[in-house]
C-alpha cells in the first residue's frame, strides 16, 4: 500500500474538476480526497495498492487533459488515515 499526494496546474478550477476526479475514484479501491487549493490548483491525496493509484492518475489526466498544464506528483508512505475518498472545501 502506498500514499500519493498530486498537485493538478492549469485552468482545474471551475470546470468540474473534483467531481470528476470523485466519480473516477468510485472506479478505483482507493480512499483520499480532492479539494481546491487557494492558489487555483487542485490537491489529490490518495492512499491505496500503487498500481492502482497508477491507473487512477492516469484516468483523470485523460480525462482533464485539456484543462491540465502540469501535475507533481509526491509517493509516500501509507498511513491509513481514510476512511473513504471525497470532495473537500
Amino acid at each position: 500500500m502506498e500514499s500519493c499526494h498530486i498537485i493538478f496546474k492549469g485552468r482545474v478550477q471551475g470546470v468540474g474538476f473534483r467531481y470528476t476526479v470523485m466519480d473516477i475514484a468510485r472506479t478505483y479501491p482507493v480512499k483520499g480526497f480532492v479539494r481546491n487549493l487557494i492558489t487555483g490548483d487542485v490537491e489529490v491525496k490518495v492512499e491505496g495498492e500503487k498500481k492502482i493509484i497508477e491507473d487512477f492518475i492516469k484516468s483523470i489526466e485523460k480525462e482533464m487533459k485539456r484543462y491540465i498544464r502540469k501535475s507533481e506528483i509526491d509517493w509516500g508512505e501509507y498511513s491509513g488515515e481514510f476512511s473513504k475518498f471525497e470532495v473537500r472545501f
